[in-house]
């Protein structure tokens, strides 16, 4: 299973279909920074992820060189194991040997928004899904055999590791934690369950250690607004019940067809058409079977709840926080394992001798479905199978080499650009090119300070006597920094590359805020 997951991916790779995207280069510029003594505690700009991701990037930087396709195979490396503990998974729930070779199969060729995601690197989403599976299997042993301490010492340490890592393991946290206390209520010896409780604590505060250290010196309240989806806030609506009208919503018609993989999680397109149909009835079939069977009872049971339990806390988490303003498909990545899981359950049950052929044609039409959308989406490039769910982001990365090569050749090595250019042109040119984001990228003008999201970067184009602008996709914007620019009497050129414009030989130093940008704005 894993050499076909790993043929996907670097056939993927070679045919260089995922774009390199500025949450990836801020990965690969904290890596570079830890290699050179300054480890951060969390994900550049924000305090929901550690830096994990960043610190295994950086040993493979180490060993192999600062380049992109070692962010990727970091991914990679991670993605095996979390296919080989779900394989696991289904051998420990269902019993039944095949049910490794169903649950292999589906995740190792699974969605587009699967593939996407735990391919290129947005800080910490790979790390989660096997930190997840780890906890489950820990959690089942547990359930099964609670006489030996340290499951949950393991249990408590990832718990807490976890936590720190990034918050989106909660939604294997609080099930499989909900499981180990309904294990700890049916031990009769209370002395056994004191020190097994006490072990669990113990371990859980050692594993989250990083995060209780950065809050004490620092602002743990900041933290707590960060793990609730301060950072997305006001992309919900203001009132409590429209917003969570608004996440249901999204729920229904982004998350479910970006799960089932009939769309990429970049745009609303359908894809796979030939085999939608049969994909739509058979999940029908397989949704309305686990649904009447997940009460059943036998061995499996309990796997059976607790894959239902990690499903409704992404749910139910995904409703109540700002999170669920998110239209992309990053947070529905815990349902990849249960939901492998769950066809799995089908098709072990799907026995008998005449059904033989009916299990291969189901299973290899769910392979094929996800393997087609995979493969569209690849050949559709621009935008490639991108982690931009907005058209205004996608920018062909294919022209950075001749940007950052126009750049240094004109002296242009300081200046102002928007969130999605500033990163990737920093980690591509080795940082000799810092360019800030303090510049808008959407249409209608809105701006985050947030889009900064290193500050020494901020002191170098500050003190730097001479700056460029760099702006993508945006005419309005454009046309207003000429205007504003011959209104200060300012002389520039101007040249286009790609899909970046570019403003420099500027007569002097114009600071965006000086012409009412990289200022908070409606």
């Amino acid at each position: 299973m894993t050499l076909i997951a790993l043929g996907l991916k670097l056939g993927l790779l070679a045919f260089d279909a995922f774009p390199f995207n500025a949450d990836e280069a801020i990965v690969g510029l904290m890596a570079r920074h830890i290699l050179e003594g300054r480890w951060p505690v969390f994900f550049y700009g924000q305090a929901y992820m550690g830096s994990l991701d960043a610190s295994l990037v950086a040993l493979g930087f180490a060993l192999f060189g600062q380049k992109v396709i070692i962010i990727r195979v970091v991914q990679i490396l991670l993605y095996i194991g979390t296919i080989l503990t779900t394989m696991y998974l289904g051998k420990r729930i269902f019993g039944a040997r095949e049910s490794m070779l169903f649950a292999g199969l589906l995740m190792a060729i699974p969605t587009v928004n699967v593939t996407l995601y735990t391919t290129v690197s947005l800080g910490g989403y790979g790390e989660a899904l096997l930190i997840g599976n780890l906890l489950s299997l820990i959690s089942l042993r547990i359930a099964k055999n609670s006489d030996v301490l340290w499951p949950y010492l393991a249990w408590g340490f990832l718990a807490g590791f976890g936590f720190w890592v990034f918050g989106l393991t909660l939604v294997y946290t609080i099930p499989t934690a909900g499981l180990i206390l309904w294990s700890l209520w049916r031990t009769q010896n209370q002395r056994e369950v004191l020190k097994k409780f006490l072990g669990l604590i113990i371990a859980l505060v050692i594993g989250v250690l990083p995060w209780l250290g950065w809050g004490l010196f620092h602002d743990q309240g900041f933290l707590i607004q960060e793990l609730a989806g301060s950072a997305i806030a006001g992309a919900s609506p203001t009132d409590p019940l429209a917003a969570i009208g608004s996440r249901i919503l999204h729920l229904l018609i982004f998350g479910s067809t970006v799960s089932l993989g009939f769309r990429p999680p970049w745009e609303i397109r359908w894809l796979s058409l030939p085999l939608m149909p049969f994909a739509l009835i058979v999940w029908l079939i397989i949704l309305g079977y686990g649904i009447l069977s997940w009460r059943r009872p036998g061995p499996e049971r309990l796997g059976r709840y607790l894959m239902m339990g990690i499903v409704f806390t992404l749910l139910l988490g995904f409703t109540l926080t700002p999170f669920g303003a998110d239209p992309s498909g990053r947070y529905f990545l815990p349902l990849a394992v249960p939901m492998a899981l769950l066809v799995t359950n089908f098709l072990v049950d799907l026995k008998g001798r005449y059904r033989t052929g009916l299990r291969v044609l189901i299973l290899l039409g769910l392979l094929g479905f996800n393997l087609w959308g995979t493969i569209e989406s690849a050949i559709r490039n621009p935008p490639g199978i991108t982690t931009q769910f907005d058209e205004v982001t996608q920018i062909d990365h294919s022209q950075d080499r001749a940007l950052i090569h126009f750049l240094s050749e004109r002296g242009e090595s300081r200046g102002y650009s928007n969130y999605w250019v500033s990163y990737p042109l920093a980690f591509l040119s080795n940082e000799d090119l810092i360019f800030v984001p303090y510049l808008p990228y959407h249409l209608d003008f809105r701006y985050t300070p947030r889009d900064s999201r290193y500050e020494p970067y901020e002191d170098q184009v500050a003190i730097s006597e001479r700056v460029a602008y760099i702006t993508t996709h945006h005419p309005a914007l454009d046309e207003y920094i000429r205007s504003s620019f011959k209104g200060l009497d300012v002389r520039w050129k101007e040249v286009r590359i790609g899909d970046y414009q570019i403003f420099y030989n500027l007569s002097r130093v114009v600071v965006p805020t000086e012409i009412g940008l990289g200022i908070l704005s409606p």
